[in-house]
């Protein structure tokens, strides 16, 4: 076994119980497993939600999903990389053959978790580890399967590359793939989080016309103005108003939500105009109900859907976005508010509850 340092999830629940240690990988990858050394890992909101309880997850567990770094070994019969290639972490990869691969749907997988529940390193007292969302970030060094690598394209810096893994491929996703922004409409992004940021990047390379960031936190306007939102709206009773008064009095064409609260996404519906379209990003938690009367649904005409992973196909949309950050559309150290070592990882979760800053990252 070789022993690197990782932040351990040692129970489901709140407060957060995590404790930096080591823990001991395999000496071998194993077949069609990849060990990669990580340069960066993000902290993602969805990170929160495994360990609170909102998504399911075995534990003790190394969390972690939004990550780049670089091959050290490849198992027997690993064709996809080999050592010294830097690679990108995906966490959702695609089986190609369920029922929603089958119907191009490969953010639907039904086995893209299916890593998330089997032991992958044990802790120095030998019990078993489980990878957060597959991949176990929050580690000097992981090992993956094969399917959760994906080579990071020339010109992209590994660090900042890490946000590619999941902030990026969702926001960007977001509005390209579930809300399918055209050049001129209106966008209101809810939630100057990570995945807000690259929404808010995403709208702008769309071509959108007026795009409004709201957040509960005033520190945010400068970071969304930064990101190319044209307006800032500080969260209250009347955001709703106040989006409308920005966008001629009718609601912008599209809402993003960003954050996943009930309240949130009423007020993001609310916000869209007659025939609008609310893309929801957030992940809530199963007892946060959303409710909507009959009448309206008819009246307004508004589109409501889900989206997960930005509805992307990473194989596909990495070299698209790698092509953005090149050509200066895409700006990923601008997303980062925050660069820390492991042992801040639970102050970070601490000022994404509060709301503050954009995205920490993980730097090894």
């Amino acid at each position: 076994m070789n022993t690197v340092r990782a932040a351990i999830l040692s129970t489901v629940g709140s407060p957060l119980k995590m404790e930096i240690a080591e823990i001991d990988l395999p000496a071998e990858p194993g077949p069609g497993r990849v060990r990669v050394r990580l340069a960066a890992a993000g902290v993602c909101h969805s990170d929160l939600s495994l360990s609170n309880g909102t998504l399911r997850q075995p534990v003790p567990a190394v969390l972690g999903h939004e990550g780049a770094g670089t091959v050290l070994a490849v198992g027997e019969g690993v064709t996809k990389v080999a050592p010294g290639d830097p690679v990108v972490l995906n966490w959702a990869p695609s089986c190609g053959n369920c029922h929603y691969c089958g119907i191009g749907e490969p953010w639907l997988c039904a086995n893209a978790l299916s890593g998330a529940g089997r032991p992958y390193a044990r802790t120095l007292s030998g019990e078993d580890l489980y990878p957060g969302l597959n991949v176990g970030a929050f580690a000097e060094e992981t090992v993956v399967d094969q399917t959760c690598v994906l080579p990071l394209p020339e010109g992209i810096p590994l660090t900042e590359a890490a946000l590619l893994g999941c902030a990026v491929l969702t926001g960007y996703g977001a509005v390209h793939h579930s809300a399918q922004v055209r050049p001129g409409e209106s966008v209101a992004v809810f939630g100057v989080g990570g995945v807000g940021l690259a929404v808010l990047q995403s709208a702008r390379i769309a071509g959108a016309g007026t795009i409004v960031a709201v957040d509960v936190s005033p520190d945010k306007e400068e970071l969304a103005l930064r990101a190319g939102a044209t307006d800032f709206v500080l969260a209250s009773d009347t955001t709703a108003k106040d989006i409308r008064g920005l966008t001629g009095g009718h609601g912008a064409d599209v809402a993003v939500e960003c954050v996943g609260r009930a309240s949130t996404i009423r007020t993001a519906w609310g916000s869209t105009r007659r025939g609008g379209r609310t893309t929801v990003v957030g992940i809530g938690g199963k007892d946060d109900t959303v409710s909507f009367s009959a009448l309206e649904i008819f009246h307004w005409g508004r589109t409501l859907s889900g989206c997960v992973y930005g509805n992307c196909d990473p194989e596909a949309d990495l070299p698209v976005l790698a092509e953005h950050v090149r050509a200066g559309r895409l700006d990923l150290g601008g997303m980062v508010t925050e660069r820390i070592g492991l042992d801040a990882i639970p102050s970070a979760f601490d000022a994404m509850l509060a709301g503050r800053g954009g995205r920490a990252l993980v730097v090894f």
